[in-house]
């Protein structure tokens, strides 16, 4: 479960020098340019290439915790560039990151583990989230962020918007505004040439109906989330923004470590049984690093900086989430989907347990120690359970890829 140093996750600076050099190198084809600027000052760069009308949007590092992205749109950008196919009839415009602060704060470029992925973990609370500020903020509150995303949606309108995102530990999904026929088929098929598993089940997508194996179509606005407590919806993210013009969004997930226990479609032979186990041990997780946190507090000086607030965020979602297991249980519960619910109850007290420590540690806080071996165990158990093993960087990247490129030509046939 190793990553060679050579082989790691390009930096927002290294994404931009990469731009600057492709703009350069063709510059009647490609343009690089500031969209805007983040709440620290930080710009956010969009790389175009092609004039025409018609056009795709391709999204990176919306989630600071999911790096893929980053390294998937700097291989896409340069294909696109020699693959003249690619722009017939068709401009691409790459986002380079949506959120270059959260980006700076999630320093593990290399993860030699999942314990080693953890220790320079950071993901932003909800209300600081890109895309996902609009489901839960006015439109005065927005964050400079999301109003540069969304302006750069009303300026090229695209047919197809696509974000790339990414799982610590699962397998492969795409979640979709609206159905794209035959995305399915290919998107399975790279997934399998590549040994990544298609998460059958992703808990992300409960209750949403499926177009094939791990595509998941988002229901109507007005249909009842499938966990009603959580605060944000994605139908009000900025997924939605580019259905203004006609076009639709595409979410494609991507692990950085694999497990074939999120693939098993068989049924679950007891899932209300298993989804209070689960409900129960999230909560007893919670409650560890909320007891670390009530210890140290008295020692915390000053406003709580974005570690701290997405812990404490994290946190807060985890009582109405655990109700939410225990009185819901899709239809034809699947393994698959009891392992991606498994993973999300060990993934929010980790990631939670993750940025306090990180805090602690700046602060050489006492209770620093007892929380790193806390968060050594949970990393080792969750890959143990899972049985994790690395996907190489290179095929992450090439299977993001290949399904971008594959719902570009889709979608475009069906907007035809």
């Amino acid at each position: 479960m190793s990553l060679l140093p050579e082989l790691r996750y390009p930096s927002v600076p290294e994404l931009e020098a990469s731009a600057r050099a492709l703009a350069a190198e063709r510059p009647g084809l490609c343009a690089l340019r500031q969209v805007g600027v983040s709440r620290a000052g930080r710009p956010l760069h969009l790389l175009s290439v092609g004039h025409a009308r018609r056009s795709v949007l391709v999204v990176a590092g919306a989630h600071a915790n999911e790096p893929t992205g980053g390294a998937t749109l700097r291989l896409l950008s340069e294909r696109v560039v020699e693959d003249r196919s690619l722009r017939d009839g068709v401009s691409w415009h790459f986002l380079l990151c949506a959120d270059p602060d959260g980006a700076s704060l999630h320093v593990t470029p290399a993860p030699r583990s999942l314990f080693d992925y953890h220790l320079g973990f950071f993901r932003p609370a909800g209300d600081e989230q890109p895309e996902w500020s609009p489901s839960v903020l006015p439109p005065d509150r927005l964050p400079p962020e999301t109003r540069a995303l969304t302006s750069v949606i009303d300026e090229v309108r695209p047919y197809l918007q696509v974000t790339l995102h990414g799982t610590d530990l699962g397998g492969t999904w795409v979640q979709l505004t609206k159905d794209i026929p035959g995305l399915a088929e290919p998107f399975a098929k790279s997934a399998a040439e590549l040994h990544i598993p298609v998460e059958a089940g992703a808990s992300d997508a409960a209750g949403w109906p499926a177009s094939g194996p791990g595509v998941h179509v988002m229901p109507a606005p007005g249909a009842g989330a499938a966990y009603p407590s959580m605060p944000d919806d994605a139908r009000h993210s900025t997924w939605y923004h580019a259905h203004r013009y006609g076009g639709l969004t595409a979410i494609v997930e991507v692990p950085m470590w694999a497990s074939d226990l999120v693939g098993d479609p068989a049924p679950h032979p007891a899932p209300a049984a298993a989804l209070g186990r689960l409900a129960h041990r999230l909560r007893s997780d919670a409650l560890l690093v909320e007891e670390v946190l009530a210890e140290a507090q008295p020692r915390l000086v000053g406003p709580d900086g974005p570690l701290l607030r997405a812990a404490r965020w994290t946190l807060a979602l985890v009582p109405g989430l655990a109700e939410d297991w225990v009185r819901t249980s899709p239809a034809d519960t699947t393994m698959a989907y009891i392992g991606s619910v498994d993973a999300f109850a060990r993934r929010l007290p980790l990631r939670a347990a993750s940025m306090l420590l990180r805090v602690l540690r700046d602060g050489d806080d006492l209770a620093a120690p007892r929380l790193e071996r806390l968060v050594a165990y949970w990393s080792e158990n969750f890959a143990r359970r899972f049985h994790a093993r690395w996907v190489p960087l290179h095929d992450q990247m090439e299977h993001q890829s290949r399904t971008v490129v594959t719902a570009a030509q889709q979608a475009r046939e069906q907007a035809d």
